[in-house]
């Protein structure tokens, strides 16, 4: 699987063009299916919020995150109930898994009671385009900090990844990074050793099994273990 792991989505040219190289063929030729599952885990998420990232249309969130062609939707917690014979196929006929953002740990959670966890690596050509947390679930660990599902045993996620990342570090079209947002990834990226966070606004690190490269519009801090 190719990763896109962005901080909002596709939200401006640079992380675009990283997603059509991926992909080698233009978005709009492309089919995605979108994963709205890691906001059922976070207090600040609702049925609104999820109908924002589901719904196709220019004005919601989802053309922002997504900016493509055909988009369907997948609910990782209905999986476990349908039958593999049902949704493995609709996973693999797609080009795009666009996965958004909420908690973290209760997307890895459903990663793996759902069985999405065991097909991602046969799923060589499919473009993982993950959001806040649906970059995060990748990582190694999030940090305390990001971790709002009362049931998450720990922080700790998939580990496709060996860096961990800081999204949101800067918000909205604001380019000055406040002096205690600053102290709060600092703590962060100490608790993260020995891993490498990265952090940024607006984000992206595209990922081939062996290749790694970031490309910030803003800010990209990284830090290194000791």
């Amino acid at each position: 699987m190719k990763l896109l792991l962005t901080s909002g989505g596709v939200t401006n040219a640079s992380i675009r063009s990283a997603l059509v190289r991926l992909l080698g063929r233009p978005v709009d030729e492309c089919r995605a299916l979108c994963i709205p599952t890691a906001q059922w885990g976070h207090p600040m998420c609702n049925p609104t919020s999820v109908r924002g990232f589901a719904r196709p249309s220019r004005a919601g969130s989802t053309r922002r995150a997504w900016g493509g062609g055909s988009l369907g939707v997948l609910e990782l917690t209905a999986l476990p109930t349908i039958g593999a014979e049902r949704y493995v196929p609709w996973i693999r006929e797609a080009d795009v898994l666009l996965v958004d953002g909420g908690d973290a740990t209760y997307l890895c959670h459903w990663m793996r009671e759902s069985g999405l966890v065991d097909l991602l690596p046969s799923l060589s050509d499919t473009v993982w385009v993950g959001v806040s947390a649906g970059s995060m679930v990748m990582t190694p660990r999030i940090g305390s900090y990001f971790v709002e599902w009362p049931s998450a045993p720990d922080d700790r996620t998939l580990g496709v990844v060996d860096f961990s990342v800081f999204p949101h570090l800067v918000d909205g079209t604001v380019e000055v990074i406040s002096e205690g947002r600053w102290r709060k990834f600092g703590a962060w990226a100490r608790g993260q050793e020995p891993s490498s966070p990265y952090a940024g606004r607006p984000c992206r690190h595209s990922y081939v099994p062996g290749d790694v490269s970031i490309t910030s519009w803003g800010y990209a801090p990284r830090t290194r273990a000791r």
